[in-house]
């Protein structure tokens, strides 16, 4: 989970600078109630095939994360990963709730890193990198909903026609057995 700041209405300071009107303007939009604070991009990516499955989300409690790992294995069942050996996540509270552990149910293993080492769960950390680096600060966006489309639309790209050296310099869905019937047009 990458926990990045939520975006006002108009643009933030990124756009326009820290003391420019439109900050000043939502910083007061703040004031008066508007929704602040983050938005928290849960990641899932499968370690054969690097396949990944990103979505922006409100909070970090266990009932999202099941319902987000809900969603995510039926993204993947229907791209033919239909079974999970394993689950490897962080210590955080939402991945040791009971909801989490009902939705990974028996026949997966789930498995916490050991605490403060990110590299144990690399596959993840690295994609949250390049996620920061071609996506997240690389563009001006003027609202969250905004971030959020061009999250999902960067997920196709990066699932379906960006090469991945973990998969020999082709995308990752190259990798998956059978043919994938929802490529879309690349990120432009």
């Amino acid at each position: 989970m990458k926990k990045v700041g939520r975006i006002p209405d108009g643009g933030g300071w990124r756009i326009y600078g820290r003391n420019s009107d439109q900050a000043k303007a939502a910083g007061r939009a703040k004031a008066a109630g508007a929704k602040r604070g983050y938005v928290y991009l849960h990641s899932i990516v499968d370690g054969h095939s690097r396949l990944a499955y990103t979505e922006p989300l409100d909070d970090e409690k266990g009932a999202t994360a099941a319902a987000f790992l809900a969603r995510a294995k039926v993204w993947f069942a229907a791209h033919g990963i239909d079974h999970i050996q394993r689950i490897v996540t962080d210590n955080g509270a939402c991945y040791r709730s009971g909801d989490f552990a009902r939705i990974v149910g028996n026949q997966s293993r789930h498995q916490k890193t050991k605490p403060y080492t990110p590299r144990h769960n690399g596959k993840v950390e690295r994609y949250q990198r390049i996620l920061a680096e071609e996506l997240l600060y690389a563009r001006e966006f003027t609202s969250e909903n905004a971030r959020s489309a061009a999250i999902a639309i960067w997920n196709i790209h990066y699932n379906y026609h960006r090469p991945h050296s973990g998969a020999g310099g082709q995308p990752p869905a190259s990798r998956l057995r059978g043919s994938v019937t929802n490529v879309q047009p690349s990120y432009t």
